[in-house]
């Protein structure tokens, strides 16, 4: 059979593998290939290197292989060549790395719900809360404590200056829920309240009378130079012997703050007559300075107040 009719002879899978293996060994041994065919009168010398190569490992390979494989190289018959850019291709890498795209998306995706539920049980449920809790003080909670607070205070006074503050509260309160002011009807709400409870208080102002401690302290006169100022150191004590904690604002300092114990400003010959009731014997007997009622606000003094009360001294 001629050399004509072999080439026209289709391949058989063997030696459609051979020729592909010699495509192999030309681009991957020693021989230089891009240098060998690129010198067309060396083809000789190539084909029996390749003989040499194939006959050494024992595989039998006839010269219309070797030359298949050399045409086969030349052409890039079985040389892989990417695709190009295309829908198509960016689809099919996208399935093919679905696993990892999988794992990113659903990293972000569970971060994108926390960050949404931090949002809304942070942030959107309180001001939800809170803008309900506020139309419930404005349309029904604060309405209702107002007069009812207001109502408890007026039983237990007939003192019409008294009556007249809670008139006053309930006059503010009444018009910051009017306008929507939360915060100013919930101050008169307290304002009212904290007069309540003054009111339904009894007890006595009483001079300390312990020993080692001050039962009185006088200090400079902050606007009559010269002059001084006496002070009574008092508790407020309850008929069953309590001692309240009352809040006193300091007339040194214009601060309020809620003590036990503080001085009262008192005439120096009140001052005078407690100072010998103490050097006396150490006690101070009459130690009762002040009662305060039920339905009153301030105690009632059995001297001509001066005013003024102090929250610190020096001892």
């Amino acid at each position: 059979m001629s050399g004509a009719a072999e080439a026209q002879k289709p391949q058989t899978l063997d030696e459609l593998m051979l020729a592909m293996d010699v495509v192999d060994t030309i681009r991957h041994s020693e021989l230089v290939v891009e240098r060998e065919l690129s010198q067309g009168d060396r083809d000789a010398a190539l084909k029996q290197r390749l003989r040499n190569i194939y006959q050494g490992q024992g595989i039998a390979v006839s010269d219309a292989t070797i030359e298949q494989g050399i045409k086969a190289l030349k052409e890039q018959r079985f040389a892989y060549s990417p695709p190009g850019p295309s829908f198509g291709r960016s689809l099919a890498m996208l399935w093919i790395r679905r696993v990892t795209y999988g794992r990113w998306i659903g990293a972000i995706a569970i971060a994108a719900l926390a960050l949404s539920g931090i949002n809304y049980f942070g942030f959107v449920v309180p001001r939800e809360q809170a803008l309900q809790e506020m139309q419930a003080d404005l349309s029904d909670r604060l309405p209702k404590q107002l007069l009812q607070i207001a109502g408890a205070a007026r039983v237990e006074t007939k003192d019409p200056a008294v009556l007249a503050q809670i008139d006053g509260a309930v006059r503010d309160g009444q018009a910051a829920l009017a306008r929507g002011d939360v915060e100013r009807a919930r101050g008169a709400v307290g304002t009212l309240g904290a007069l309540r409870d003054r009111l339904v208080q009894v007890y006595d102002l009483k001079v300390i009378s312990r020993s080692g401690v001050s039962s009185g302290v006088w200090r400079e006169s902050r606007t009559s130079a010269g002059a001084r100022n006496y002070y009574l150191i008092v508790q407020a004590v309850t008929p069953e012997g309590e001692v309240l904690s009352l809040p006193i604002t300091s007339e040194e300092t214009g601060k309020s703050s809620v003590v036990e114990t503080w001085g009262v400003r008192v005439p120096e010959a009140f001052y005078e007559m407690i100072k010998a009731d103490k050097l006396d014997n150490g006690i101070v007997e009459q130690d009762r300075i002040a009662h305060k009622a039920r339905g009153q606000v301030e105690p009632r003094y059995e001297f001509s107040k001066e005013g003024g009360a102090i929250t610190s001294w020096d001892e």
